[in-house]
């Protein structure tokens, strides 16, 4: 009970993990920040204190912080960017997979990947190292930002309600939910990318014909 009895509204530390660890796991993706802000919903999930929006928009202000800084990154540091994040035939793989469907999606794809395990980084990176329109980026990355704090967060406060004298097992319940989601917009994400393939080389050879 002591992780959740920190976790409350009227505990500063809460509004800085909700800032600081989505703002982060931008750069560095093992930060468990969507498990801390479930966490936080878990711990909240008692509470109808008006101070619960303000952990939202923190949450999605970290995140909006964090996309915008991998967009800087990419934009001012492009070699450096490929050599350190899309190194190798995967990293490769990656970017192009990255810069192909935003191309074709544009601001659609910057929200959905939010919700895509690896995805938010390499398209971030990649807005940057392209060039993609800074308007269009900061609009598409506030609606990603506050759709994912509050889908986060009230996944937590579902399964802090649903098991309330057994928190743990309230945060591994709504865990489990947001990740049957994400694994469900990759095998989406990852069928559309095979058939989008499939099209282009059904398309080379007639025109090799």
């Amino acid at each position: 009970m002591n992780a959740f009895s920190v976790l409350q509204v009227d505990s500063i530390l809460s509004y800085l993990v909700a800032i600081i660890l989505p703002a982060l796991d931008a750069i560095f993706p093992v930060l468990p920040s969507e498990t801390v802000i479930i966490a936080l919903g878990v711990a909240t999930a008692g509470s109808t204190d008006p101070r619960i929006a303000l952990l939202v928009a923190c949450a999605a202000v970290g995140a909006f912080l964090g996309d915008n800084l991998c967009y800087l990154l990419g934009r001012r540091f492009g070699p450096y960017v490929d050599r350190r994040f899309f190194k190798g035939e995967k990293g490769a793989r990656r970017r192009a997979w990255a810069e192909r469907s935003l191309a074709r999606y544009g601001m659609p794809l910057i929200v959905v990947c939010r919700f895509i395990p690896g995805g938010r980084t390499a398209v971030m990176l990649s807005c940057g190292v392209v060039g993609y329109d800074r308007r269009r980026f900061v609009i598409a990355t506030a609606i990603a930002g506050t759709l994912w704090a509050t889908y986060s967060f009230f996944a937590g406060r579902l399964g802090g309600k649903a098991f309330e004298d057994r928190p743990w097992a309230g945060l591994l319940l709504a865990f489990g939910g947001t990740l049957a989601v994400s694994g469900v917009i990759e095998a989406v994400r990852r069928i559309r990318s095979r058939r989008g393939r499939r099209d282009q080389a059904v398309r080379a050879s007639h025109q090799t014909d």
